[in-house]
């Protein structure tokens, strides 16, 4: 099968790095929301990171104006019905994901790939909506988008070898490594990284050191462009919160056990970034 036009369904901040990575990698791209003003933040982030590429001379301007040329948003999802895959990048609430890939299923041709980019909830059960199982598999594109360079496919019992080739090869077209992982919880990436972001939580709940002693420390220590606490206001405590939830309640494996400062954190509405404070403060 050969992937042409490609649909993002969720305009949030993953939706719409996977947006500027599809468009980039010169496909023709759907962007979906039901909410304009998401539409508009995405498609404003976008044009802000290619703006800042001209700027530094990296990309001159016909290239810009050709590549959002590429970009469409809609508020409808019936505009994603003549595309070849589409990306589900809603939040992580799995009756809504299970919800919009059976609508999806009602309206898309019945070669359509249905990839999602969850890093934690079971794909098997989202397939199960709808009656194309064999070709709904993970696409976990990490944050940022545009930058890292891995892209997790997750393969279920229903996905068919066949897909899996054609996500492979689409993904390579977009300038990625790609990997493959089973469905169960966190797949590869988030199954392995979960217990070291909890670690810095209990380490500063526990008073063994500061913030910044222990973000400094990872830093420095191993390189990490980000330490473990400035990751966690970066992907969203009330995110990094339902993950740890979902892993522990799969696994029953404490090291998963969300520890009680994160949820109260979470409680109190200390999101990180996205709220201006988390484990640090954001003007």
């Amino acid at each position: 099968m050969e992937i042409k036009k490609l649909g993002v369904l969720g305009c949030g901040q993953m939706g719409a790095g996977i947006i500027q990575v599809f468009a980039q990698s010169g496909y023709q791209v759907v962007a979906l929301d039901t909410d304009q003003k998401m539409l508009d933040k995405a498609l404003k982030s976008v044009d802000k990171r290619f703006s800042d590429r001209v700027a530094k001379g990296k990309l001159d301007q016909a290239e810009k104006d050709s590549i959002l040329a590429r970009i469409t948003m809609s508020t409808e999802m019936k505009d994603l019905k003549d595309c070849d895959l589409i990306e589900e990048a809603v939040p992580e609430d799995l009756e809504l994901k299970k919800k919009v890939f059976s609508e999806l299923d009602r309206i898309c041709a019945d070669n359509t790939i249905f990839g999602t980019n969850t890093s934690c909830l079971s794909v098997t059960d989202m397939a199960a909506a709808t009656e194309r199982g064999d070709k709904v598999l993970g696409m976990h594109f990490h944050n940022p988008a545009p930058v890292m360079r891995l892209l997790e496919l997750v393969r279920t019992v229903m996905t068919s070898e066949e897909t899996i080739k054609t996500a492979r090869k689409f993904g390579e077209t977009l300038g990625k490594t790609v990997v493959v992982a089973p469905d169960v919880g966190g797949f590869i990436v988030t199954r392995l990284f979960t217990p070291f972001l909890l670690g810095a939580v209990r380490m500063l709940e526990e008073g063994i050191a500061t913030r910044e002693e222990i973000d400094t420390s990872m830093k420095l220590a191993v390189n990490h462009p980000m330490g473990p606490l400035e990751v966690i206001d970066f992907i969203g405590l009330d995110t990094e919160l339902a993950i740890d939830e979902m892993l522990y309640e799969e696994t029953k494996d404490p090291k998963y056990a969300p520890p009680l400062l994160l949820k109260k954190m979470v409680a109190a509405g200390w999101l990180g970034r996205k709220t201006g404070k988390g484990f640090y403060e954001y003007h």
